[in-house]
């Protein structure tokens, strides 16, 4: 079969009946009630693929309304229902799994190779918690004296509200939104504006699969507006919010007034210590994926590459041969590796992080400065250990590596940073490995491996990176409020 063209692939995508432009409240698709739109574009050629609804305040608060309605049956309906149609929604996105990745590829930039990827992680979240439903389970406690019951009950926070990034459009929402629906809460999502289409798409098929009117709402708008709008809101019980930091700062000082609760993962600024045990094959495969998944733009991508004097040489060379035979190219070509940024500003950021750390005394061995959208992968060697890449997250397909000489010159540099979502180390010494996991401050630490996320496991960071956690039980736990109840006279 012949390979399409780019405008052949958009095409496709934009006749696909999961192709929505507009808003579901209670259960029906809407436009703004002004007319007012916002354009969506494609990063590899900027051009607009389709508009979204700007919805004003009003409307913004019709969903909420909608999700306070269809709280009460949903949270009563037993946890094996609801999972049930997690497990239906579950299947219908895996049906539509090609048409959801080039979904992806149209709005975001990301190869497909790695939009598919992304489909796959999302839906394991469903998957997951169609199952961990029935598992919100209460408890016994042993009472003080005869004639006492004391027990422990789990139930649904409440209409909780999910904002979603740009960089998995897809994945970052069913994170969210598939414990809240498995603990029997209801939801209203706003996704980013650069990449609303994949959660249109997911609304369409939790439509399709049978979820009630109310209970799956997905808003399109500015975010100033939702988020004045949820954080002063009396009935919004929950905020999980993905995004920079300063954001997240605001929504838990705006939400203080109404005391929510949150779920925040925040900023990133992720190290990978590779020290001079290290299997240099290992080391070099997970520093490819830590850094170039989804172009670099990962919260937690391998932001600060530190390498031991005694690899380093060794591991420069090798990890400069594979960089450089990344392909640069457009997403929709099954070969491409890397692809556009989600825009202009996001190429102009790694230029600068670039420019400064030649400036300094590094040297380009792979790569160069982008322009437009499009930035080539990038390696740096001799950055200095202050350099501006090593104190903000550059979010693309630069790779700085930075030589270190003693395990506790790594450590410190790892910790380093008001951030800890993330953290990666290669080793083979069991010592090494056991002391460097449990003294960098991170939420998650990748050994050996820049593959880290799974459906099964805890994903969230510390300090500045953020609170809560999402997947694994204690994702579930996330939302649910529990309640003791005293029972005497027996």
């Amino acid at each position: 079969m012949a390979t399409q063209t780019h405008a052949e692939n958009v095409d496709t995508v934009r006749t696909s009946p999961l192709f929505r432009q507009q808003a579901l409240i209670d259960g029906r698709w809407r436009a703004a009630a002004s007319g007012r739109t916002i354009a969506v574009d494609d990063p590899f050629t900027g051009e607009t693929i389709g508009t979204i609804p700007d919805l004003d305040r009003q409307e913004a608060q019709g969903a909420i309304d909608a999700a306070t309605r269809a709280f009460p049956d949903w949270a009563r309906r037993p946890a094996a229902e609801r999972g049930a149609l997690l497990a239906r929604w579950h299947g219908l996105i895996v049906d539509n799994r090609e048409t959801l990745a080039r979904l992806i590829t149209l709005e975001n930039g990301k190869p497909i190779r790695e939009a598919r990827a992304e489909i796959d992680y999302g839906a394991s979240f469903v998957k997951f918690f169609a199952e961990e439903a029935t598992r919100a389970l209460g408890e016994t406690i042993p009472p003080p004296a005869p004639g006492r019951l004391l027990r422990v009950e789990r139930e649904p926070i409440g209409v909780c509200v999910a904002i979603t990034p740009w960089n998995f459009p897809n994945a970052m929402l069913t994170r969210k939104l598939a414990p809240a629906l498995a603990a029997g809460c209801t939801m209203v999502a706003k996704p980013a504006s650069q990449t609303p289409l994949s959660a249109l798409a997911l609304a369409a098929l939790a439509q399709e699969a049978g979820f009630p009117e109310g209970t799956v709402n997905v808003i399109t708008g500015k975010a100033s507006m939702i988020g004045e709008l949820v954080t002063s809101s009396d009935v919004v019980r929950k905020i999980s919010f993905t995004g920079s930091t300063e954001i997240g700062a605001w929504l838990m000082q705006a939400s203080g007034a109404t005391i929510k609760r949150m779920s925040l993962e925040l900023g990133g600024n992720a190290p990978l210590l590779i020290f001079d045990d290290a299997d240099l094959e290992t080391a070099v495969e997970t520093a490819m994926i830590a850094k170039f998944r989804n172009c670099g733009q990962s919260c937690i991508a391998a932001n600060r590459i530190y390498v031991q004097a005694g690899i380093h040489d060794r591991f420069v060379a090798a990890f400069a041969a594979r960089v450089r035979a990344l392909k640069l190219g457009d997403g929709f070509d099954e070969d491409t590796d890397i692809s556009a940024l989600i825009d202009e500003a996001a190429v102009t950021k790694v230029n600068e992080h670039l420019d400064e750390a030649i400036a300094g005394g590094a040297t380009l061995l792979a790569g160069e400065r982008g322009s437009g959208r499009m930035m080539p992968p990038s390696l740096l060697s001799g950055v200095r250990q202050d350099a501006l890449l090593t104190r903000e997250e550059t979010f693309g397909p630069l790779a700085p590596v930075i030589r270190f000489e003693r395990y506790e010159e790594a450590i410190a540099l790892a910790n380093a940073t008001p951030f800890g979502l993330a953290s990666y180390l290669c080793s083979t010494d069991p010592q090494t490995i056991a002391r460097a996991s449990r003294y960098i401050e991170s939420g998650m630490v990748g050994i050996n491996t820049g593959l880290i996320s799974n459906a099964a496991a805890p994903f969230g960071g510390v300090k500045q990176s953020g609170l809560g956690r999402e997947g694994s039980h204690h994702g579930l736990e996330e939302y649910l409020n529990i309640k003791y109840l005293c029972q005497a006279g027996l």
